[in-house]
């Protein structure tokens, strides 16, 4: 009974170590790509030739986002493709250089100070929801239904808003898309911590953990950013 026991420690154990290491790969995967993505928008910022070409060439801004979308249905798709290095890491660097040039492109329409004001409010946000994420006894990830429900409600706000094209629209479906993927950033991380959470991601999909956090940041810039420059 007592070997039985110590068995079942030593396998919670190593399970534990095994998961402790996912989450530090996940995390850092993460960092290097929002720096990547940091770096990418400041060339856009503050090279004045860049900026203007993609103020003047706004084809570029749909390029990349198409390019974008075809990037993550790849990774989102194909598992195989994403759990064999180094093929995993060449898709994501490519996806986040491509997805830093559509966020430059769309960047320099907005004041300085405001992208900046996003950038400080989103990693704010993001570190709070993550260690409330760590710490909570509440389970996001039993909501994933529910989530999908309300993520596809959302974009029907989208479609009205850009209908309406009424300023106060738009601030309210920026708040509250805001909160929206505020929830996803607290599954999602919960996801890749497994532990008692119904739903959890596999050690070997740190790819695919790292490109759910790094789309869930940067929607939330993007929104923090459209409701910023909105109220200004």
């Amino acid at each position: 009974m007592k070997y039985s026991q110590a068995l079942e420690d030593v396998s919670s154990f190593s399970e534990s170590k095994i998961r402790q290491a996912f989450v530090r790969k996940v995390y850092l995967t993460l960092m290097v790509q929002l720096l990547a993505t940091v770096g990418i928008i400041c060339a856009f910022l503050y090279w004045n030739d860049l900026k203007m070409w993609a103020i003047y060439n706004s084809w570029f801004t749909f390029t990349m986002m198409a390019g974008t979308i075809v990037l993550v249905l790849v990774l989102a798709c194909c598992g195989d493709i994403r759990r064999k290095v180094p093929f995993n890491y060449i898709l994501l660097g490519l996806f986040t250089v491509v997805e830093g040039f559509m966020l430059g492109s769309v960047t320099v329409f907005y004041q300085v100070d405001a992208v900046f004001w996003a950038v400080g409010a989103t990693a704010f946000v993001s570190f709070a929801l993550s260690v409330f994420a760590m710490q909570t006894k509440w389970d996001f990830t039993a909501a994933r239904g529910v989530m999908w429900v309300i993520c596809w409600t959302l974009f029907s706000f989208a479609i009205l808003c850009a209908i309406l094209r009424s300023q106060y629209a738009y601030i309210a479906y920026a708040s509250i898309g805001t909160l929206v993927f505020s929830i996803y950033l607290v599954m999602d991380t919960q996801m890749m911590l497994g532990g008692k959470h119904r739903y959890s991601i596999s050690p070997e999909e740190y790819i695919f953990a790292a490109l759910n956090l790094y789309l869930d940041v940067v929607t939330l810039f993007l929104l923090l950013l459209q409701l910023i420059g909105l109220t200004r």
